[in-house]
């Protein structure tokens, strides 16, 4: 037999559902049952005993084989000294305190950034725990998953930068408009020296980044304002070399189709024009 993974049991996931709900809570101004509901059940008991075992799994990694192997086979059998009936009892009140507060349907629908983690290390305690014959193919796949996990060798720089921005796209509306104030403030001071128009661009990519549709239409909005101030600018401008090469310029900035999709390369093309514009400008006086 299988055993089912069941993420309203998940110790893990539970936790770090209730975190990014604080987190929407403070964002909407209301004050977040949430944090209560933590400091209740995460504080002390066999649930704040759990937690700590996943969390020890998302912080180990590039651990060797053996290390790794003894890592896991640690947590397994301090999982094994849990007071299971507590333990049991703390999740099926700790539902309960949630259903009290928000929909199920809703909390549950965020997405955790290490689900398959979770899940595996809470399907391995689950075997541990019982009497029945499980099949060694479901034992033998969720140890490969969390020994990956633990024994992680340092991947690429582009490698990393794809996955944040992949896991950026799987928040939700909350959690990125949290980190997307914390780079904001990031980027502000690195990027300080910055054209004002060249920062709402970079802003605009940042804030955007899950939403194609709304930043085609931003950068589409971009060509046509700076195609309007090139020509202004090139009927201003009395030397003729320098009209013909703004015209040019303004001839190559082309809106994007509904097909089209955003690229770097955009994003680099509005940073550069908006650059000339505002050297023009400066030159005009």
């Amino acid at each position: 037999m299988n055993i089912k993974h069941s993420k309203y049991k998940n110790t893990g996931i539970l936790f770090e559902l209730l975190v990014r709900q604080i987190t929407a809570d403070t964002l909407n101004g209301n004050t977040s049952p949430a944090l209560n509901i933590i400091k209740k059940y995460f504080v002390k008991g066999e649930l704040s005993k759990e937690l700590k075992l996943y969390e020890t799994l998302t912080k180990k990694t590039n651990l060797s084989e053996s290390y790794a192997n003894t890592v896991l086979q640690t947590l397994l059998e301090s999982s094994k000294k849990l007071n299971r009936t507590s333990l049991k009892k703390a999740k099926y009140n700790l539902i309960n305190e949630i259903k009290k507060h928000y929909s199920l349907d809703e909390f549950f629908k965020t997405k955790v950034s290490h689900y398959k983690i979770y899940a595996a290390f809470y399907t391995l305690t689950e075997i541990e725990n019982t009497q029945d014959t499980i099949s060694p193919d479901q034992i033998i796949t969720n140890k490969i998953t969390l020994l990956e996990q633990l024994s992680a060798s340092p991947i690429e720089e582009n490698k990393v930068k794809e996955d944040v921005i992949q896991e950026f796209q799987t928040y939700d509306k909350d959690t990125r408009i949290l980190t997307y104030r914390i780079l904001l403030e990031k980027f502000n001071g690195k990027y300080s020296e910055l054209y004002d128009s060249q920062k709402t661009i970079l802003k605009e990519f940042i804030n955007s980044v899950d939403s194609t549709p709304r930043l085609r239409e931003f950068y589409n909005s971009q060509v046509n304002e700076l195609k309007s101030t090139l020509q202004e600018l090139s009927s201003k401008t009395s030397d003729k070399a320098i009209q013909i090469k703004l015209n040019e310029v303004t001839s190559l900035l082309k809106e994007l189709d509904k097909k089209d999709a955003i690229k770097t390369d955009n994003l680099v093309d509005l940073l550069q024009y908006c650059e000339l514009v505002e050297e023009l400008k400066i030159a005009n006086g």
